[in-house]
């Protein structure tokens, strides 16, 4: 791999809204970081198709595409994509399997960085944000059956295999804390 074997991956896994992205925008405004997310190549079919971006559609289809491709596909277009990625820094977002990581952990730098948050500070940051159609109006009993879908399930298992744990249930400045201390860390590798 051409840019990654000298940089820095940072692999992000958390459940629903645990604040993945919020990470990644503040790795990429701070630290210069290039992100990558799994869900875009799904935003990718969905909106070629025509068809709604909800968690619904996004879940369906990254079922529907393991199944027809191998567990592993998705791990496997990230890793193709960072073939050429030239950023000292990079995170991978969106991380739900250990097949997620398959290719990326061949990767020298790679490291697997969970965030954590309960389920009723992930509720209401869902219900605040927009980046998904159905956010704004998603009620908890939604929210708790998505949490519970098959692209969901294996969330906890990674988590549980990170060498790094953020705690998201507190301020976006205490996060931030959190992100910048993890960042002093790494500088070490």
């Amino acid at each position: 791999m051409t840019g990654s074997k000298r940089s820095l991956i940072i692999g992000l896994v958390g459940e629903i809204a645990s604040g993945k992205t919020t990470a990644t925008d503040y790795l990429v405004e701070k630290y210069g970081a290039e992100p990558y997310k799994f869900s875009s190549m799904l935003r990718d079919i969905l909106s070629r198709l025509h068809l709604e971006t909800t968690r619904e559609n996004l879940q369906k289809l990254s079922t529907a595409v393991r199944q027809l491709f191998g567990d592993n596909v998705m791990s496997k277009a990230i890793s193709q994509d960072l073939s050429g990625a030239t950023a000292s820094l990079i995170v991978a977002e969106g991380i739900r399997r250990l097949s997620d990581i398959e290719y990326l952990k061949e990767l020298s730098n790679f490291v697997v960085v969970a965030i954590d948050a309960d389920a009723r500070t992930r509720y209401e940051r869902i219900t605040q944000r927009s980046e998904n159609a159905d956010d704004r109006a998603k009620t908890w009993d939604a929210f708790v059956h998505e949490s519970q879908q098959e692209p969901e399930q294996k969330i906890r298992e990674v988590m549980s295999d990170a060498k790094y744990v953020l705690d998201n249930n507190g301020s976006i400045e205490e996060f931030h804390a959190q992100i910048d201390g993890l960042m002093a860390r790494l500088r070490d590798l």
